[in-house]
């Protein structure tokens, strides 16, 4: 079953309130929009977006007690300004990013996102475009596939498991690669007290089959431009290539000038267009990580829109 991480910390950092306009843009099963909506009672309205189409439909009966105050689309966010301007959507309040992948993708053996259950080797958050990883498993060139394994998945035997994965060629099922992985990788019998060693390899593909971390770079400066000023920006990232881009992109906007610190004279003009309300992120409490594992990883920043 879903839970949606943080879900607390982000009522305190967005402060919705009736009348408010708030954005999810990775509504999933709608467990963050229907607390934004809850907190915004009894005008508040939501509008959420999801490139998954059946993710929508679980949010859509979630959040159907709310009737007209919920407005889904399909779009990844990504193309927040596009269907902002296409649905004349008000500037937003707060708006809310929760990357990386749904406990619904992972519990879904069809979708192939788990090493732990038998599935195609798929893992498109949006299943009616694009590559599937078996489609890259099956056709890189290997320098290019452990490439992708060490800049994505930061694992350190990427070459030897790129090796193996060609001379495997062709894979289309999740235990398969999974068995081949943990093979190469000298990792031996899965451990449960230890990352399993497919992970890594698993989040590489996931990341370049969504395109994730270009999608996510693409979509921060589009979240600000949907912002109202003194609305806020909510990002919940679950490991650190996400993380960086997002505190990289906070730390940029923030600032006056962004010229090199060896540069006597500022020439880039730039102006700061928000302020940083998380000097740290936020992450979750032992009783969450408890009760919901996958919080464990979960970094919280939030950023507030300067006024005009």
């Amino acid at each position: 079953m879903h839970k949606s991480v943080l879900l607390q910390e982000i009522i305190t950092a967005l402060q919705p309130y009736s009348g408010g306009v708030y954005i999810d843009g990775t509504i999933g099963a709608g467990g963050h929009a229907a607390a934004l909506l809850e907190a915004s009672a009894p005008d508040g309205q939501l509008f959420g977006l999801d490139r998954d189409q059946s993710a929508l439909e679980v949010a859509r009966r979630q959040l159907e007690r709310f009737g007209h105050r919920v407005h889904l689309f399909h779009a990844n966010f990504d193309r927040l300004a596009q269907v902002a301007q296409a649905q004349d959507m008000p500037r937003a309040d707060g708006l809310l990013l929760d990357l990386g992948v749904s406990s619904m993708h992972l519990d879904q053996p069809e979708r192939g996102f788990s090493f732990q259950a038998d599935g195609p080797l798929d893992m498109r958050m949006d299943p009616t475009t694009g590559p599937t990883a078996a489609d890259l498993v099956n056709s890189l060139p290997e320098e290019e596939l452990a490439n992708l394994i060490y800049r994505y998945g930061e694992e350190r035997h990427s070459r030897r498991i790129a090796r193996a994965i060609v001379k495997a060629r062709p894979l289309r099922r999740t235990l398969e690669l999974a068995q081949i992985v943990v093979r190469s990788s000298g990792g031996g019998r899965p451990d449960r007290t230890k990352i399993h060693p497919a992970t890594r390899t698993f989040q590489a593909l996931r990341i370049a089959v969504n395109d994730e971390l270009g999608a996510l770079e693409r979509a921060l400066p589009q979240a600000l431009a949907c912002l109202k000023p003194g609305g806020r920006l909510a990002v919940i990232s679950f490991h650190s290539l996400e993380d960086r881009i997002v505190k990289q992109y906070f730390k940029q906007e923030s600032q006056d000038c962004i010229c090199p610190p060896e540069q006597p004279v500022c020439t880039c003009r730039h102006k700061a267009t928000i302020d940083i309300i998380t000097k740290r992120p936020i992450t979750a409490s032992l009783a969450e990580i408890d009760a919901n594992p996958r919080a464990r990883s979960a970094k919280l920043r939030v950023v507030e829109l300067k006024g005009i």
